[in-house]
């Protein structure tokens, strides 16, 4: 039998919405079409490592740090990570206004996924378990 995986590429192959339309066993959304989605795109990764790495930011770093973002771009895909659990947004009441923004627990929990999947990007094979990645991993 087929893993939801290979059911999900199938998907994916014939069907560019990433939904899979009642073929996946696990769902009729695809867990894995929502994941990507939550992080997908230009600027959701570059916004999710510059918290991880440098972590609570304030928004103007976050425009600083992540070159060539629009405000609005910016706006928006701190919004859809704050709606999508990943990032945190904490506003402080006083003169001038100030916002930072860090990872959820949530959101830290996809450093090490994200570390594995850079290691397939890059063509390598990363064979170990999760608890034996290197403590710059999760960092």
């Amino acid at each position: 039998m087929p893993s939801c995986t290979e059911y999900w590429m199938r998907c994916m192959r014939m069907n560019k919405e990433g939904t899979c339309k009642g073929m996946c066993p696990c769902d009729t959304e695809c867990p894995i079409g929502a994941a990507l989605s939550a992080i997908g795109g230009r600027w959701k990764m570059r916004i999710i490592c510059t918290l991880f790495v440098d972590g609570t930011q304030r928004y103007n770093d976050l425009v600083r740090k992540t070159t060539g973002i629009t405000n609005a771009m910016l706006s928006s895909s701190l919004k859809e990570l704050e709606a999508d659990g990943i990032v945190t947004r904490k506003q402080y009441e006083e003169i001038p206004p100030r916002v930072e923004y860090s990872l959820t627990e949530h959101g830290r929990e996809l450093w090490p996924i994200l570390h594995r999947l850079a290691h397939w990007a890059k063509g390598e094979m990363f064979d170990g378990d999760l608890d034996e990645l290197p403590e710059e991993a999760w960092l």
